[in-house]
């Protein structure tokens, strides 16, 4: 693909869909190519994240969801997608036109999904909504789990995510991948179009070298503990999901079936908060 200007518009508009997904860190681990009839999503391992995701689960993971969204653009431009992961991890999308396609609800919330690391207000999602996201289509090899606040299996996971923060806080190597993919200020952040950007953090915009220190600072076992407690403490509900075997391609439809999930919960109106401090090799098999 030499001139992006040559492409058929249909396709450059279902990637531009793609690429807002959520990623690990916001590394944003995707490349696209271009066929007639066919987009390819394949790893980037340039942007893997080696220490905290050693085995590329969360990478493909994120290929799924990225992938999703290229397939409800796709129903929202008349084609009927069709998905096959390849041995090597490439996604491979075919796209078929059909004048009796059906535009997914969920396209127009592609646009407003974020990540919110806030507190929640503290208020019990209602009976009906769990229930819209219990009929999310979920993918044959992923199972969902939905564990409400004030039982014994919240609270057991809860700890499961603090045990997680205090491995990863107290290991320099992760420090150290997760601040690479940092972006300290405005000026940072615009550069780079990736990573985790300071607002994120809460972090005001300052020069760089005064930024890298203060969130630095709050780089510690304690700070990101008392943090995720009283988000954890404030959340409705806690959700695991879960694949068959650790396979590339159920990887890939994990992804896709959080997105669904995702994007039914921006058009309900709560935004998740998604700590995933078990991702360690050490941790991810207690």
């Amino acid at each position: 693909m030499n001139d992006l200007f040559t492409q058929n518009p249909d396709l450059l508009f279902l990637i531009e869909q793609a690429v807002k997904a959520p990623s690990g860190h916001n590394t944003q681990p995707w490349l696209f190519r271009i066929g007639e009839t066919e987009i390819n999503i394949c790893p980037d391992y340039s942007r893997a994240l080696p220490v905290v995701d050693p085995d590329n689960r969360e990478l493909f993971v994120s290929l799924g969801c990225a992938t999703e969204n290229l397939c409800i653009a796709a129903s929202h431009k008349g084609y009927c997608p069709t998905v096959t992961v390849a041995e090597d991890g490439t996604i491979c999308i075919r796209l078929d036109r059909h004048a009796d396609v059906t535009s997914s609800p969920l396209f127009a919330q592609i646009a407003l999904r974020q990540t919110n690391r806030r507190v929640y207000d503290g208020h019990t999602i209602p009976a009906a909504d769990i229930d819209r996201l219990r009929a999310v289509e979920v993918a044959p090899s992923v199972s969902v789990h939905f564990y409400e606040r004030d039982t014994s299996a919240f609270d057991a996971i809860a700890e499961l995510i603090y045990c997680g923060n205090s491995l990863q806080m107290q290991d320099d190597a992760f420090k150290t991948e997760l601040r690479s993919w940092m972006r300290y200020n405005k000026k940072h952040r615009d550069a780079q179009h990736d990573g985790l950007s300071y607002d994120v953090f809460g972090a005001p915009n300052l020069p760089r070298f005064i930024s890298e220190n203060v969130i630095a600072g709050a780089l510690n076992e304690r700070s990101q503990n008392r943090g995720d407690r009283k988000k954890i403490a404030s959340a409705s509900h806690l959700i695991l999901l879960t694949t068959r075997d650790n396979t590339v391609e159920q990887w890939v439809a994990l992804g896709r079936t959080l997105e669904r999930l995702l994007l039914t919960s921006t058009a309900m109106g709560p935004r998740p908060c998604l700590p995933q401090p078990a991702e360690r090799a050490s941790g991810a098999h207690p």
